[in-house]
């Protein structure tokens, strides 16, 4: 017959095991009160202010890859969605839809074209001669709205104005010229220009430089930049300027990139109006695409503008030149406009 343990044997057995349980327990009690559950990280942003790729979602449709950038800003960040002094960059327009079912060239190009020909906003007064002593005609129809509701009459009156003029070899200065007697500082970038600084009167500047108009998405290959060339941004750091009062762009179909450029860097905000001169009879610098997709993408562009509170306030076509839309002769189209917005929100 088998020999019985003594009870106190198996009580004791039993009470190391509950004893080791409740130490055990303690334990992870004392870990979770000093250690609080880490929080999921941020991905790290880069000192230099690189491209981050981001981590595709595993349910995501297949498609084209896309990067976000994220650098240092003057505006602080979304609430929710951004540390404090970093902001996020979009290297992308958001398209318009299509103006129809099916995407047409017909359809986009009418839209396109009422949209560049209807003015937004009135504007009463646009010719500098109103002003005084400036009673020379204008060579081109650059307008400036002078209307005592936006600050650019108030800044001409009291000289604390400044314009910008972006341009590639042209003779046609008469603008500049007028703005410059009229008491604005007057900086005329142009690569042509023989010297790297020149300065004619008191109030007008010429520079031996250009705007960048290179595609800024990273995921493109790099061009080897002239030294010559920098982003407008660059620009008003280097020379200490905050603001542009009006920016005046002739730059001969790099004007759709260069536009692009100062809405994804939040540049256009620190302008208080906009005059450019737009083509239409083909793509333009670095814009690529069938007939259809480029019209969408130039409607798109400028709707990005009105979403930033500009108003097209003066809209001139241009009889001079070939009336077309990318080569054809079509549409009843001008490949030149003449464009000018104001900045409704500056102050």
């Amino acid at each position: 017959m088998p020999k019985e343990r003594p009870l106190w044997r198996g009580a004791a057995f039993r009470l190391c095991v509950l004893s080791a349980a409740l130490l055990l327990c303690l334990q992870l009690a004392v870990r979770r009160s000093w250690c609080p559950e880490e929080k999921p990280r941020l991905p790290a942003v880069p000192a230099s202010g690189r491209a981050v790729p981001q981590p595709r979602d595993a349910a995501a449709v297949p498609g084209r890859r896309r990067v976000t950038y994220v650098r240092s800003g003057r505006r602080g960040g979304r609430p929710g969605c951004c540390p404090p002094g970093r902001k996020t960059v979009r290297w992308h327009i958001e398209l318009q839809p299509w103006a129809s079912p099916t995407p047409s060239l017909n359809y986009e190009a009418l839209r396109f074209l009422k949209y560049i020909s209807t003015s937004q906003i009135s504007c009463e007064h646009m010719n500098l001669s109103s002003l005084g002593g400036n009673s020379e005609a204008m060579k081109r129809p650059w307008s400036v709205c002078l209307d005592e509701r936006f600050s650019l009459i108030h800044r001409l009156r009291n000289k604390q104005c400044r314009l910008y003029s972006l341009g590639l070899g042209s003779d046609d200065n008469q603008f500049e010229i007028s703005m410059a007697n009229s008491g604005c500082e007057v900086h005329r970038f142009d690569p042509s220009i023989k010297s790297a600084h020149i300065q004619e009167g008191q109030h007008l500047w010429y520079h031996r430089l250009s705007v960048d108009w290179r595609d800024p998405n990273p995921a493109i290959a790099a061009h080897k930049l002239h030294s010559n060339t920098k982003k407008l941004g660059t620009i008003l750091n280097e020379f200490g300027h905050q603001k542009i009062d009006v920016l005046k762009a002739d730059v001969e179909s790099a004007e759709w990139k260069i536009l692009e450029n100062l809405i994804l860097e939040d540049v256009v905000e620190q302008i208080g109006q906009l005059v450019f001169e737009v083509h239409v009879h083909w793509p333009g610098f670095e814009v690529s695409g069938n007939d259809s997709t480029v019209v969408r993408y130039w409607y798109s562009l400028l709707r990005e503008l009105e979403l930033k509170d500009f108003r097209l306030f003066h809209t001139y076509k241009d009889l001079s030149k070939p009336q077309m839309l990318l080569k054809k002769e079509a549409f009843n189209a001008s490949s030149c406009y003449t464009l000018s917005w104001v900045n409704t929100r500056w102050k």
